[in-house]
């Protein structure tokens, strides 16, 4: 039987460095029948040049180029409009997928007749060691739990086209993936995991991940934006946050040592 055909969604942007190792665990995947649309921001060094030679060699390889540079929200959604597969993935160009990623999640999803999954991942540094920690998530995620914490890492979530339709990424600046998760949550209550790590999310100098305050002040962002609540209740949301963060996420992320 033919297995079912997997879109996955890659914004890039001056990724020179880590473009062809991400794209190469793609092409790693036990799980063949895929097709990775990249949509380039206007990146300023060889990312273009690196995708276009990789991709004259493997014709699941799809490069769209956009005219002006506009954020990663727009590279996400001109790519989903490109997609036709029945599931959609994400993976961003810095970072990178085991082998058994696809194979087992939508094996998982099939097996459990669910129409999204994520699975744990490992962090890396920008040089691609490991940094051992795993990130896990509840079992059962409820919608309460993503409102408190982003749990789903974007690298790692796979939702199924024919159930959901093709969900338009948020159009605010930042926290995109958790909206992203949140809006799926709102339809079918939980998620479960695959409850291993399939994924290396890439932790980069001076990215949000690595700052805590930015990363602060655009979840703030979401529950003003996003959500819509004034800023009495934005505040509130945020000190539930805080207290997810420093009382019960620690016990999800895993030492590796």
């Amino acid at each position: 039987m033919e297995k079912s055909l997997v879109s996955i969604i890659t914004p890039s942007f001056n990724c020179e460095k880590f473009i062809a190792k991400t794209i190469l665990s793609v092409q790693n995947q036990t799980y063949k029948n895929w097709e990775m649309i990249i949509v380039d921001d206007c990146s300023s060094d060889e990312t273009v040049s690196i995708i276009k030679e990789i991709s004259s060699q493997d014709n699941r390889i799809q490069l769209f180029l956009l005219d002006v540079n506009s954020g990663t929200g727009i590279a996400r959604n001109t790519a989903l409009e490109k997609a036709t597969g029945k599931y959609i993935a994400f993976l961003d160009a810095d970072d990178l997928w085991k082998p058994l990623k696809l194979e087992l999640q939508i094996d998982f999803l099939k097996k459990h007749n669910l129409p999204f999954t994520f699975s744990f991942y490992e962090c890396i540094n920008e040089a691609g060691e490991s940094l051992n920690r795993r990130i896990e998530s509840p079992r059962n995620l409820s919608y309460r739990q993503l409102f408190f914490c982003n749990y789903v890492g974007n690298l790692t979530g796979i939702y199924e086209v024919n159930y959901f339709g093709k969900i338009p990424i948020s159009p605010i600046r930042k926290r995109q993936d958790w909206v992203h998760w949140l809006t799926i949550l709102k339809k079918i209550k939980t998620a479960q995991p695959v409850p291993e790590s399939l994924a290396f999310y890439r932790i980069r100098e001076n990215s949000i991940s690595a700052s805590k305050y930015e990363l602060l002040k655009h979840n703030f962002a979401v529950y003003r934006t996003f959500h819509r609540f004034n800023l009495v209740v934005s505040i509130l949301c945020m000190t539930g946050f805080l207290f997810t963060q420093l009382i019960i996420k620690p016990r999800y992320v895993k030492s590796l040592i």
